[in-house]
């Protein structure tokens, strides 16, 4: 079963359209977005979470559109979104009693455990927290309402690796009840590697690919040779190419490379690289 999806979904602004976007979020499953800034990332989310109106196509959370959701229903979801969402005037003692009226299953035990593993000062105002320290707050929020899905867009912008590595760390404990789950977009593509089950990329408003991340990496590998080494690979074995001053750098499918040719591993970040910068043959 599908915790959410996305089905052919559209929407246009001005000059940008997301265009037909697909890709669902099983229960029991990390899927990580990735894309370049503007390539519709956010806007996906939105139409996810109800708070805008797709042109086209759907976006069902629970297996109903995601406008028709009950409160109870949106109660499931925790959201996070890229900017701090938190009024600025409260303390954390503040922030819990004003859930506990948003939301009827709220835990102000669980919300204060995490606000502790942050190490987040409990008598300061919001306005007084760091970008990072806020995007924390926002997180412990969204992890104390007993969420089946989690929807999580850039949680761990401006956190140092040490605290990406701990938000990670819950993320896992999150998912050991397997009718959760969580989307997840960020530009760290390392973190997403370490967590993630499906990685979907889009670039432009339009899905590159939505894969399992492990056969992503046995699907794609690199090659670096000459022009000339590159182009007798042939197109049905290079998905894109970089040229370089010293040559060509190339991604290639492993299974339509010749026996025996060289290759290197290809990381998820890699494989956005060339989907995004490279050139076809």
């Amino acid at each position: 079963m599908n915790n959410a999806q996305v089905i052919g979904l559209t929407k246009r602004f001005g000059d940008f359209t997301l265009d037909r976007v697909s890709f669902a979020v099983p229960e029991g499953c990390v899927v990580g977005f990735i894309g370049e800034n503007g390539a519709g990332k956010s806007t996906t989310i939105k139409c996810l979470l109800g708070l805008v109106n797709p042109d086209g196509g759907k976006a069902e959370v629970f297996g109903k559109p995601a406008e028709t959701l009950s409160k109870e229903e949106k109660n499931r979801i925790g959201a996070v979104l890229g900017e701090n969402c938190l009024p600025e005037n409260l303390t954390l003692k503040e922030v819990s009693a004003v859930m506990k009226n948003v939301f009827g299953n709220w835990h102000e035990g669980c919300f204060f455990e995490y606000a502790r593993k942050f190490a987040l000062p409990e008598e300061k105002k919001m306005r007084e927290f760091s970008r990072g320290m806020q995007q924390k707050a926002a997180i412990a929020v969204a992890l104390s309402h007993e969420a089946r899905l989690l929807v999580l867009d850039e949680p761990t912008s401006g956190l140092d690796p040490v605290a990406r590595d701990e938000i990670l760390d819950i993320l896992y404990d999150f998912m050991q009840d397997e009718s959760r789950s969580v989307l997840i977009s960020s530009h760290i593509v390392s973190d997403l590697e370490k967590l993630c089950d499906y990685i979907v990329f889009i670039h432009g408003g339009k899905i590159v690919f939505a894969e399992e991340k492990d056969a992503l990496k046995e699907k794609y590998a690199i090659f670096r040779g000459s022009a000339e080494e590159v182009a007798a690979l042939g197109k049905r074995a290079v998905a894109a190419y970089i040229p370089g001053g010293f040559g060509m750098s190339a991604l290639v499918y492993r299974d339509e490379a010749p026996a025996g040719t060289a290759l290197e591993r290809a990381g998820i970040e890699d494989i956005m690289l060339y989907f995004s910068r490279g050139e076809r043959l």
